[in-house]
This record gives C-alpha cells, sequence and structure tokens, in this order.
C-alpha cells in the first residue's frame, strides 16, 4: 500500500435512524446492529437519530442502547437542539443549533445511511433532501424509494415489466364510506383469505388476515389507522420465500442472495405479523437458506433481480415471494431498506451467500460513494 493510500482520511458515514414512522422502533434495532458492526478502522461514524416527532439529534454511539430488549422498543429522545444538513449543493458540512448558542460545527459527511423504515424515511422523502444537496447515500432513489413504498403502485410497476403478482384491489381515502357495496363486490372476487393492509406501511404494521367478510370493516379501519389508502390482496397458497439483492460494482448486474424462508411456528399468529417478527422469538423459524430445488432457487434468484430493476432500485433491496406447490414464484413485495440487524434476513442471507455483515456494508457503502450525484 502506498504512503498516500495508508494516510488517506476514512470516508464519515452519517448514520441516520428513527424517524415518523411507525417503525421508528425497528429502525434504532437496525442502527444497533450497524453501529455494532460497522468497520471503525476504515470509517468514521456521526450517529444521528431523528425522533418520533421529526427532530434531528445528535444519539450515543453505542449499540446496545438501540436493541430491543425483552419486549421493550427503543426510541431517539426528545432534545432541545437541531441538527442541520448540508443546504445547499456541493456542502458536507452538518452542523448542530443548541438554544442560546451559535451554531456548531459537527464536521463533513462523505455519505448518509439512511436506516429509516416506512414513511418519511424510506419512501423517497429523505432520499429527496439528499439530492437537493447533492450528498451520497446508501440504497434506492426517490423514485425507486416511492415505489417500493407504496404497495399499489409497486404492483402496478412489477405487473407492467410482466413480473407475477397476485390478485388485489386498492381503496383510496374515503371510498369505503362513499360505496361499501361496490367494494364488497370487488373483495368478493379475490376470494378469502384476504390480507388486508395499509398501502405505504411495512414490518407487518396495520395488517390483517381476514377469513370472513364480516370482518373486512374492521380491517380497513386498522389499516386505515396507519395509511388512508389500503391494499387488499388475495391470500396465496405457497410458502414465503425471501432473497436479497445487492447492486452490482462498475455497470454490472445486481446479485442475488441465495433464498431464505419464513416459517410461523406458533399457532397464534395467522401470518408472519409484527409480534412475530420483532417481539415472539418463538414464533417464527427462519431458514436459511431456503429448501428448495435448484431449479426453484434459480428462478426465486431470478424473479428477485426483475423486481429489483423493474423500479430502478439501486444499492439493496429485500423482494419477498410466495413458492406455490406446484413451483411458480409470485411476488408479494420488494423492500428498499429492509431490517439489517445482525438476525434480520437480509444479512443472514448474504452471510450465507458468503459476504459477512462488516462486508456487507462495506459493499453498501463502497456502491454509494462511487455513484455519482444527480441525474443517472
Amino acid at each position: 500500500m502506498s504512503t498516500s493510500a495508508a494516510s488517506a482520511p476514512r470516508p464519515r458515514v452519517l448514520v441516520l435512524f428513527g424517524g415518523r414512522s411507525g417503525e421508528h422502533a425497528i429502525s434504532c434495532a437496525t442502527a444497533g446492529g450497524v453501529l455494532r458492526a460497522i468497520d471503525r478502522e476504515r470509517y468514521d461514524v456521526l450517529p444521528i437519530g431523528i425522533t418520533p416527532q421529526g427532530r434531528w439529534v445528535r444519539v450515543d454511539d453505542d449499540p446496545d442502547l438501540w436493541r430491543i430488549t425483552d419486549g421493550t422498543l427503543p426510541e431517539v429522545a426528545e432534545l432541545p437542539e437541531r441538527v442541520l444538513l448540508p443546504q445547499e449543493a456541493g456542502a458536507r458540512e452538518v452542523r448542530v443549533i443548541e438554544p442560546g448558542l451559535p451554531a456548531a460545527d459537527l464536521g463533513t459527511v462523505d455519505v448518509v445511511l439512511p436506516l429509516l423504515h416506512g414513511p418519511y424515511g424510506e419512501d423517497g422523502t429523505l432520499q429527496g433532501m439528499l439530492e437537493l444537496a447533492d450528498v451520497r447515500y446508501v440504497g434506492a432513489g426517490v423514485l425507486a424509494s416511492a415505489v417500493g413504498m407504496d404497495k399499489h403502485f409497486m404492483k402496478v410497476a412489477l405487473a407492467a415489466a410482466g413480473l407475477p403478482i397476485g390478485p388485489f384491489a386498492t381503496l383510496r381515502g374515503d371510498d369505503w364510506a362513499a360505496d361499501r357495496g361496490g367494494i364488497r363486490d370487488r373483495v368478493a372476487a379475490l376470494g378469502l383469505p384476504l390480507f388486508v393492509k395499509p398501502a405505504r406501511a411495512g414490518s407487518s404494521l396495520g395488517i390483517t388476515r381476514v377469513t370472513d367478510p364480516a370482518d373486512l370493516p374492521a380491517a380497513i379501519a386498522e389499516a386505515q389507522r396507519h395509511d388512508p389508502k389500503v391494499v387488499i390482496e388475495a391470500g396465496i397458497a405457497g410458502r414465503e420465500i425471501e432473497c436479497a439483492v445487492l447492486g452490482g460494482r462498475g455497470g454490472a448486474r445486481a446479485r442475488a442472495s441465495l433464498p431464505g424462508e419464513i416459517v410461523v411456528t406458533d399457532a397464534e399468529h395467522t401470518f408472519y405479523d409484527f409480534e412475530a417478527k420483532y417481539l415472539d422469538e418463538e414464533a417464527v423459524s427462519l431458514r436459511c437458506p431456503a429448501d428448495l430445488p435448484a431449479e426453484v432457487t434459480a428462478r426465486v434468484q431470478d424473479v428477485a433481480v426483475r423486481t429489483f430493476e423493474a423500479i430502478d432500485c439501486e444499492g439493496l433491496a429485500r423482494v419477498d415471494v410466495f413458492v406455490t406447490d406446484a413451483g411458480e414464484v409470485i411476488v408479494n413485495e420488494i423492500n428498499t431498506m429492509p431490517g439489517f440487524t445482525p438476525y434480520s434476513m437480509y444479512p443472514r442471507m448474504w452471510q450465507e451467500s458468503g459476504i459477512s455483515y462488516p462486508d456487507l456494508l462495506d459493499e453498501l457503502l463502497q456502491l454509494a460513494l462511487e455513484r455519482p450525484t444527480g441525474l443517472r
């Protein structure tokens, strides 16, 4: 290694997490895993949290503070200070303002690692702000983030690309109140069971499995607690398989991991809901790699990469599919910022595919640092 390379400054990474969505705690848990694993010899880390009310603040660089422990969910605490990102294209300075004090310089950043899940972070809003300032960041851009977050438009985009999706219906705003009879007729055509979901939420928040049409109004109301726009999906009989996708270097095509499988083992959970994901470890079995025939594994990987490409995704994504008894692969959804704790399926699938958690973070950061800013 040359002297200049050895003495080159470490890229500074702003690790951003928390946020205003219902997935605030999951974002914090993701950040805890990242803060523990990121290579401090290669990267200088500046952790910044966004409180549930939307204030940007400095937070402790201690992974243990951000774990889900005994069912207790972590949260970014409200503070009187405000952290400010660069305010103009080409600037890289981050500042903090405290009451009664002049703005203080927190130094420059080279890349943002936005570990936010759900609206106001994973949906293109944050990405748009970073694009305005020409700040590099990990992951999908504005359009891919927005499409990936909205299950309705995601399905429209995937269907247009010729990818297999299940039957669904979408309700907007006051549709249910205005035409319950018409909507019941539309939904009846989907059969039973149904899955009623907020269109723009993740971590299984607000999802209800409906096996009796009489339960539909309550399911819609529960989904609309999280989002006025609701997607109702036909139940698909099949195994729940996930596949991790990682962007290609130097213009190469994106890569797919070995798939993993989620098996709900506790009868109290009729599907992979929020509690089964994060609060009841005994309720599910995460099998990685999934026990699939080689040709089905290859089909899942092909569908995952094509799904990634269909929405112009960048960096990373987790693609969730159903594999039917006949070996058919049907896309459920794409998640452009999947959970990233060491136990989350995305890093676990890459671990089984030969890329360790720290090396995976390094790869994502290098992809972001190499990516040009602006239109691409």
